[in-house]
């Protein structure tokens, strides 16, 4: 699957929770696949929790 194609099959999934569940469950949604997003990065080795700190707090001192 293309990067394209993901990205579309995203995007209407996410339109279809909303109109079936209501905003509400589209944010759950949005908020749930972020957080397994992140686990599958730090179970490869991709994202450390250290390395994910360092990131945010050197964007707030921008």
């Amino acid at each position: 699957m293309t990067r394209q194609q993901f990205g579309y099959l995203a995007g209407f999934l996410l339109v279809a929770v909303w109109a079936l569940g209501g905003a509400g469950a589209a944010a759950a949604a949005v908020l749930a696949g972020l957080v397994g997003w992140l686990l599958v990065r730090a179970v490869d080795g991709d994202a450390t929790v250290p390395g994910l700190a360092d990131r945010v707090s050197a964007d707030r001192r921008r």
